[in-house]
């Protein structure tokens, strides 16, 4: 089984005469920032998880980083969404709100700029009927 290495995200370091130390932040960090902002978007049903999460979430507790992937290159920040749009919204429309909320959010609350925020679309959500 393959082993997961896990590469913290270094802050930059604060400029001036006092240095307090360096602040690092945990891949799950970023990936709970995007899945809150990608929730908020109107027209998203959800992301997409894996049967573990799925698991989780009928027992009850709330994953907010499923279905986002973060990696940090020499490059920058790259996050990769993938959700479910609720039938009857403009496609293009709520990607390209989901990518600007993430953008924001991301760089409010680390002060990390995203190079590249990917969305996926992996399907399509139906409103279930309710028979009367």
């Amino acid at each position: 089984m393959a082993e997961k290495t896990v590469q913290n995200y270094v802050q930059m370091e604060p400029t001036g005469k006092e240095t307090l130390g360096r602040v690092e932040l945990a891949p799950e960090v970023l990936e709970v920032i995007a899945g809150i902002a990608t929730t908020e978007i109107e027209g998203v049903a959800g992301t997409r998880g894996n049967f573990a999460t799925g698991v989780v979430e009928k027992l009850g507790k709330k994953i907010h980083g499923k279905g986002i992937k973060t990696e940090m290159t020499e490059d920058g920040l790259f996050v990769d969404v993938y959700c479910f749009v609720k039938y009857g919204y403009s496609v293009p429309k709520v990607a390209m709100e989901i990518q600007t909320q993430i953008r924001q959010a991301v760089l409010n609350m680390t002060s990390l700029e995203a190079k590249e925020v990917n969305v996926h679309i992996t399907g399509i959500h139906f409103e279930k009927e309710t028979a009367e």
